[in-house]
């Protein structure tokens, strides 16, 4: 049924195209005819007009030999070989056929026709329409279309005699390969006696290749046939035959195209799978595959087709890795072999020649074969089977291999990426207890929890000689190319440095003690002299030289990973910290010398560093060892000497480099010194231990006037040196007070909720510590700032030093009748409220006399709203609970406290009236 219809449908579709063919030939013909007159008698063809400008100029008559002639001329800009006789003052047009492109048609087997006579240039420029339906279902899809029905006619005409018994096999087969051969034989006479397109846009529907891919594909049948299912050949024979029809496929896509090699491509790859043996070689199989392999890409390097050549790559590289599965019976030799051949062919077929280096910064078709091939060294050396069978020092062969093929092919730069993250997978996997291992039985790579039997002698000797080959290719590489090309350039600075370190630390962790290790803390010494001395020896070679560009930057980055490594390896933790922090001061010092962007980083990361690992341990030497001993402890230089190293860093980075690593210093040198102070503090509160116990209000109250002093100190600071981090982190401190000071001073730690001892010295208490002193700091603080912060931030501070004097003064009141427990379930009396009444008003008047005096417009606000409370608390409670001469008290004082305020604003708003007129 389906046959039938696709049969039904091409008839149709045939003797439609070809009745409106056979129309658009004869109207070709006439019009030829006439322009072929016109020639001869040696009269220029009139430029047609538009049917626009003909009608403005009144010109109703039209000669249609002139019509004819200038159509022709217009299309004759899309054909081939016409050219144009130049005349004077008229530009010489030219139109070639496109490169490559073999000139075919009727007239190439004889005399070429006579040029025709110039046109007007905007007639020759005229571009020709896109194609219609018409000349799409005419061209492109009735060869598209009829290409396909060809094989699947030499399909189906087997299957029917197959069928109908009308011959037997061998005939059967004969016939198909006859077809094949037929339609291959065709394709190539229509191409020799010439054939082209002579219609834009349709070059895709090139007859001749799509003959030959027809034939191809009944070939690969028919040998497939004779071998899978009659077995009439055996499998070597079968296998040979496949092989020549790919190999050959691929081969005449030097004169069909691409799209042909591709059809051949797939058909010697897949040929491997289509003939089964009972004993499979893997020496034919990756001779085979070598040959296919070589031959694509000698066809490849040849038309330039980079889909093609990845394409091959990729069809090595499954066959390989697919091979690899069958752990226990692979061939190493083998494995060797192909990889070989695939780099060989890479670096001295595909990128062999004269090729333009400097074009790219990488050729894209290489990462394909780099991945596989990094993919084959990562399974020697991880896989349990074959590291048990010694394939780890192959896999390292290979590796070394990938990097060398990469310098001596720049352009084969992927394969350097993909042999520094094979190295690297490699030695994560011997970190106990996360280790990766791959399974290519089961075809899995993962992860599990054992460490693998590669962590031997063997893996520390190739894991040395593998940090040497990246350390010195990398930095010769990366010096090579610091003038041309900083991509190349810092890919192979950044290999050179990130494996060895890699390597290194895992090597460590492995064989190493982690405690102390003075030799691997040479090793590391020894990288932080060889990487900073590649930073200096890259930066001599770039244009300009000396600018420090990313793979100075990797190198220098690479010397300071190095140099933590080395503290760690060689200090316990205390001095870790400590000699850490100092060397941030290093490179800020080097800024002298060299202005190279990336040392004010390192000094960054430097704290960093210190940041992580007080973040691990803020103790500094561990809680069991840090002395009790208040301030005089490990914490002072641990965090102290961080804090001195990041001032001086940002003082140095100021005078030299400037930027924003001098900004990041001077914040890290504020949050050091916070952090001195507080952690000292704490240890000093809890009894030499600052990990345990709930926090209590005198040490939140310290930390409270620590972050309010810093943010003075900050603002001081940025007076003298101007810098938006103090700017900010002045606010940023400011602000942080403030919400300590809401949420834990008013709330959470306060002693009325909390029923805290506030002490037995009647003045210099709790209460004193926590709400008096920040009180008068934040008051302070937001004087100091008036002019020199944002108006709302001093206004902020006003308000909170105002709430805390009152709250002050309210919960001294409350001590003086309680005592020192002043919890609010201890109930309130009458004396007591009174207080409470006359205390709140004459602190409104005081805050109202203060905002008059410092013309502060947030505390006469306050005042009002302490009154108002006043007010209330006066005429809602005091009215209820209050009895006898306290009740007649406290409205008399309420009224002569108002009536006084009235007068005062009367005279402070007479004298402001006099001052104004």
């Amino acid at each position: 049924m389906f046959e039938s219809l696709i049969g039904l449908v091409a008839i149709i579709a045939l003797f439609v195209i070809i009745s409106r063919q056979q129309n658009r030939i004869g109207l070709i013909e006439r019009e030829l005819g006439a322009l072929r007159s016109l020639v001869l008698s040696g009269v220029v063809p009139p430029v047609a007009k538009p049917p626009e400008q003909a009608a403005t100029d009144g010109k109703t008559d039209a000669v249609p030999v002139a019509a004819a002639a200038a159509d022709i001329a217009s299309s004759a800009v899309s054909e081939p070989a016409v050219a144009e006789t130049p005349t004077a003052g008229t530009p010489t047009t030219e139109t070639e056929s496109p490169p490559g492109e073999i000139v075919s048609g009727p007239w190439s087997a004889g005399e070429a026709p006579k040029a025709v006579e110039p046109v007007e240039p905007a007639v020759a420029a005229r571009a020709p329409g896109k194609p219609d339906i018409e000349t799409a279902l005419g061209t492109r899809w009735a060869v598209w279309v009829g290409g396909i029905a060809l094989a699947l006619g030499g399909l189906f005409l087997i299957r029917y005699t197959i069928e109908a018994g009308i011959f037997g096999p061998g005939v059967r087969l004969t016939m198909a390969a006859v077809l094949g051969l037929v339609l291959v034989a065709g394709g190539e006479f229509i191409r020799r006696t010439g054939f082209k397109v002579p219609v834009q846009g349709v070059a895709g529907a090139y007859i001749p290749a799509i003959l030959t891919a027809a034939g191809a594909f009944i070939l690969f049948g028919t040998v497939y046939a004779a071998h899978g299912i009659y077995g009439f050949i055996g499998p070597a024979l079968a296998f040979t035959l496949l092989g020549a029809i790919g190999v050959a496929t691929i081969a005449a896509a030097l004169v069909h195209g691409q799209a042909l090699a591709g059809i051949g491509l797939v058909g010697a790859m897949v040929t491997p799978v289509l003939i089964a043996s009972q004993a499979p070689n893997p020496w034919a199989l990756f001779g085979y595959l070598a040959i296919v392999l070589a031959a694509t890409g000698v066809i490849a390097r040849m038309r330039d087709w980079k889909a093609l050549m990845a394409a091959a790559f990729f069809g090595t590289g499954i066959w390989t890795i697919l091979y690899m599965t069958d752990a226990p019976g692979v061939n190493l030799s083998a494995i060797l072999f192909i990889d070989a051949v695939t780099l060989a062919i890479l670096a001295f077929v595909w990128l062999g020649g004269h090729r333009d280096e400097t074009a790219r910064a990488f050729d894209w078709p290489s990462i394909v074969p780099g991945l596989f091939v990094a993919f084959s060294a990562l399974g020697l050396s991880v896989d349990p089977v074959f590291a048990a069978a010694g394939y780890a020092l192959p896999g390292a062969a290979i590796l070394a291999a990938m990097v060398a093929v990469a310098l001596y092919r720049p352009l084969a730069l992927p394969l350097l990426y993909a042999a520094g993250l094979a190295t690297v997978l490699i030695y994560l996997g011997i970190i106990p207890p996360t280790s990766i291992a791959s399974d290519f039985s089961a075809g899995a790579l993962g992860v599990d929890g054992l460490p693998l039997a590669t962590s031997n002698g063997l893996t520390q000797r190739i894991g040395i000689a593998l940090g040497l080959v990246f350390i010195g290719a990398g930095l010769w590489a990366a010096r090579k190319f610091a003038a041309s090309s900083w991509l190349r350039s810092a890919s192979w600075a950044a290999s050179g440095v990130i494996v060895p370190l890699v390597i290194l630390l895992a090597l460590w962790f492995t064989f190493g003690n982690l405690d102390r290790d003075f030799v691997y803390a040479a090793v590391a010494a020894l990288l932080v002299v060889v990487f900073a001395a590649g930073g200096e020896w890259i930066a001599r070679a770039e244009g300009p030289p000396l600018k420090g560009g990313m793979a100075v930057s990797f190198a220098l980055s690479g010397a300071a990973v190095a140099g933590l490594l080395m503290l760690h390896m060689a200090f316990d933790s205390g001095w870790t910290a400590i000699l850490l922090g100092a060397a941030a001061i290093v490179p800020a010092l080097a800024t002298r010398w060299r202005s190279y962007p990336v040392l004010g980083w390192i000094s960054v990361g430097a704290v960093i560093a210190v940041l992580g690992r007080v973040a691990f341990d803020p103790t500094i030497v561990g809680a069991e060892f840090l002395s009790t001993t208040p301030v005089f402890n490990w914490l002072l230089p641990g965090y102290g000497v961080p804090a001195l190293a990041s001032g001086f860093a940002a003082w140095q980075l100021a005078r030299t480099t400037n930027g924003r690593p001098r900004l990041a210093m001077e914040a890290a040198a504020a949050l050091f010194a916070l952090l001195t102070v507080a952690m000292l503090v704490r240890h000093a509160m809890h009894g030499g231990v600052i990990d345990t116990g709930a926090m209590t209000l005198a040490e939140q109250a310290i930390y409270t006037l620590i972050a309010i002093g810093a943010g003075a100190i900050l603002v001081a600071i940025d007076m003298r040196s101007p810098s938006s981090v103090l700017r900010y982190g002045s606010m940023a401190a400011g602000v942080v007070s403030v919400a300590l000071i809401v949420i834990r001073h008013f709330v959470v730690l306060n002693p009325l909720f909390t029923d805290e001892s506030t002490g037995r010295i009647p003045v210099f208490n709790l209460l004193f510590l926590a709400y008096l002193l920040p009180a008068v700091a934040a008051g302070g603080l937001a004087l100091y700032i008036r002019d020199k912060r944002p108006k709302w931030y001093a206004q902020m501070l006003a308000l909170v030093a105002a709430v805390l004097a009152f709250t002050y003064a309210t919960l001294s009141v409350r001590r003086l009748f309680k005592g020192e427990f002043i919890g609010l379930w201890s109930g309130l009396g009458q004396l007591e409220t009174y207080t409470y009444s006359a205390l709140w008003l004459v602190i409104g008047v005081a805050l109202l006399t203060a905002g008059v005096w410092l013309k502060s417009q947030v505390l006469r606000i306050a005042s009002a709203v302490l009154i108002a409370i006043a007010v209330l608390k006066v005429f809602l409670f005091d009215m209820s609970e209050l009895e006898g001469v306290l009740r007649a008290l406290s409205f008399i004082g309420l009224g002569a406290v108002l009536i006084g305020i009235g007068l005062f604003y009367q005279r402070l708003l007479t004298r402001a009236a006099k001052e104004n007129g």
